[in-house]
């Protein structure tokens, strides 16, 4: 079975930074892209941030840019989300999701993904 196990939510204050990990089993990770996923409570999924299969690809939501890196380790099979600056309206699940290859912004897109982290900003 493919899983996909979020860790490193926590509460934060404003302006603090957090690091969040993904690690994946059951599929072939150097193969495949990942994104990172939020929602907020009465929000929509959005997209995070992604990386395509190999790292040289990366994509960002306009509201994350500066503040956030997506990097992945394939020995590993971890993938991480580095935040930093964090701000009141970050808070919420964050969701890793996994798809062949390519970066998608799109949540439809992802194939697998896990059980969430909660992160929470606040003063």
């Amino acid at each position: 079975q493919v899983q996909l196990v979020e860790s490193g939510g926590a509460l934060v204050q404003p302006g603090g930074s957090l690091r969040l990990s993904c690690v994946v089993s059951g599929l072939t990770f150097s193969h495949s892209a990942m994104g990172w996923f939020r929602q907020a409570p009465g929000k929509e999924r959005e997209f995070v941030a992604g990386i395509n299969w190999n790292g040289v690809y990366t994509n960002y939501a306009d509201s994350v840019k500066g503040r956030f890196t997506i990097s992945r380790d394939n020995a590993k099979n971890t993938a991480y989300l580095q935040m930093r600056s964090l701000k009141p309206e970050d808070t919420g699940v964050y969701y890793c999701a996994n798809r062949r290859l390519y970066v998608s912004g799109v949540a439809t897109d992802y194939d697998y993904w896990g059980q969430g982290t909660q992160v929470s900003v606040s003063s």
